[in-house]
C-alpha cells in the first residue's frame, strides 16, 4: 500500500521523511537549505574561505626568476656592456675608423641595422676573446639578486592587491588596484636589492679590462667588489642608480597593468567559449596553452620598449663613478640623462636595446610560466590571490 500525500486546505503536504531539494516558505517559495534565518530575514550562508598561502607566491616568484635569469644570462651580459660608457666609446671608434657617421646622423632604418650588426659582432667577440664562460659572468650575483627580487616583487604585488582592494574598493580589484600594487612592489624590490644589482653590473663591465690570465681586472669576485665599493664610496656607493631604479618602477607598473588586462581578455574569451557550448577548435586550444606566455611576453615587450632609456641611465650611474680623467662624470639622474643626450645623442639612450628585447620577452614568459606552474603544484590558485583571470 502506497502512502498518499494528505490534502490540507488545498495544499499538498509532503511527509517529512521524503527528501526535498529545497525548504519551503509561504512567502518566499523554495529556499536554499544553506540559507539561515537572522532576525526574521533569510540570508545566504557565506561560502567557506579558502586558506591563502603567501609563501607559495614567494617561492614561485623566486624559482621563476632564477630559471629565467639562467637561460638568458648571455644576453644580459651583452646588454649591460652595450649600455656602458666604455663600449659606446669603443663602438664610436670603430665607426670612425670605417668612415661611418654616428647613428644620430643616419636614417632610422640604417641606424637600426647598424645597431643590430654591432650587437651581433660583440656577442661573437666575447667568447672568442674571453671564453664562453664570460657569457655567464655575473650570473652568481644575478641569481642572488633575481631570486629575492622576483620573490619580493610577486609577494608584494599579490599581497598588495589584497590589501588595496580590501582598504579602498570593498574587496574588488580594478586597474587602480593593479597600478598601486605594482608601484608598491617595484619600490620595495628596488630598495631591497639595489646593492646586488650594482655588484652584478660592475662585475659584468669589469670583463672589459680583463687581460691574459685575468690580469687587469678590478674585482676578483662579488665580495671583493662589495668591499672595494664600500671602502672607496661608502654605503651610498652601494645605492648608486637607485633613483633610476625608482624611475624604472614605471616599467614594472605598466607591465603588470598590461598583463592583467591581457589576462582579463583571455578570461572573457574562455567564458564566451564555455557559454557557446561549441567544441574547441585547434586555434582555441592553441590560445588556451600559449595565451599566458604571450600575455606575459607581450606586456614586458611593450613596457620595456616605452621605458628603456632608464635602463641605460641606471647602468651608467652604477658603473665606476669617475671617468678616465678622474672626475665624476654623472652627478645624478637628470644630469646623466642630459649628459648622454648631449654627448652621444638619442641613440645612446637606446644602447643595448636589441639584446635587451631579445632577453626580456622570453625571460618574462619563462618567469611567469614557472610562477604559474609552481602555484598550481602548491595548490594555490593564481586567479584567487594574484591574478584575476580564468585560465603571470
Amino acid at each position: 500500500m502506497v502512502a498518499k500525500p494528505q490534502q490540507s486546505g488545498g495544499v499538498s503536504e509532503i511527509p517529512s521523511n521524503i527528501p526535498r531539494p529545497f525548504a519551503e516558505s509561504r512567502g518566499l517559495g523554495q529556499i536554499d537549505p544553506n540559507a539561515v534565518k537572522d532576525g526574521g530575514e533569510m540570508t545566504q550562508r557565506p561560502a567557506p574561505v579558502k586558506e591563502r598561502r603567501p609563501w607559495a607566491h614567494f617561492v614561485a616568484g623566486g624559482l621563476g626568476g632564477m630559471t629565467a635569469a639562467t637561460v638568458t644570462s648571455p644576453l644580459d651580459v651583452l646588454k649591460t656592456r652595450l649600455q656602458s660608457t666604455y663600449y659606446q666609446g669603443e663602438l664610436a671608434s670603430r665607426r670612425a675608423a670605417k668612415g661611418i657617421p654616428p647613428p644620430n646622423q643616419l636614417p632610422f632604418l640604417r641606424a637600426s641595422w647598424l645597431h643590430i650588426s654591432e650587437t651581433g659582432q660583440i656577442l661573437a667577440q666575447i667568447p672568442k676573446v674571453e671564453g664562453w664562460r664570460a657569457l655567464f659572468k655575473g650570473l652568481g650575483p644575478n641569481l642572488v639578486g633575481v631570486v629575492p627580487a622576483r620573490a619580493i616583487n610577486f609577494w608584494a604585488y599579490g599581497n598588495g592587491k589584497r590589501v588595496y582592494s580590501s582598504l579602498f574598493f570593498h574587496g574588488q580589484e580594478n586597474a587602480t588596484v593593479h597600478l598601486l600594487s605594482a608601484a608598491t612592489a617595484g619600490l620595495i624590490t628596488g630598495t631591497a636589492t639595489n646593492p646586488i644589482w650594482l655588484v652584478k653590473t660592475r662585475l659584468q663591465l669589469d670583463k672589459q679590462n680583463a687581460g691574459t690570465a685575468g690580469h687587469g681586472r678590478q674585482y676578483r669576485n662579488a665580495w671583493d667588489c662589495v668591499r672595494k665599493t664600500f671602502h672607496h664610496e661608502g654605503i651610498r656607493g652601494l645605492y648608486r642608480g637607485l633613483s633610476a631604479s625608482y624611475l624604472g618602477v614605471s616599467e614594472s607598473t605598466l607591465q603588470w597593468v598590461l598583463y592583467e588586462q591581457a589576462k582579463r581578455s583571455l578570461a572573457r574569451r574562455e567564458a564566451d567559449l564555455i557559454r557557446s557550448g561549441r567544441t574547441p577548435t585547434f586555434w582555441d586550444r592553441t590560445v588556451e596553452w600559449s595565451g599566458k606566455l604571450t600575455a606575459a611576453g607581450g606586456a614586458k615587450f611593450v613596457a620595456a620598449l616605452i621605458t628603456y632609456p632608464h635602463e641605460v641611465v641606471r647602468t651608467r650611474l652604477r658603473q665606476a663613478p669617475v671617468d678616465s680623467t678622474g672626475r665624476v662624470k654623472y652627478r645624478g639622474l637628470w644630469n646623466c640623462f642630459v649628459t648622454v643626450f648631449r654627448e652621444e645623442g638619442v641613440p645612446a639612450l637606446y644602447g643595448g636595446l636589441v639584446p635587451h628585447m631579445l632577453r626580456v620577452v622570453p625571460s618574462a614568459a619563462i618567469m611567469f610560466g614557472v610562477y604559474e606552474a609552481v602555484l598550481r603544484a602548491a595548490g594555490e590558485s593564481a586567479k584567487e590571490f594574484c591574478m584575476e583571470w580564468v585560465a603571470f
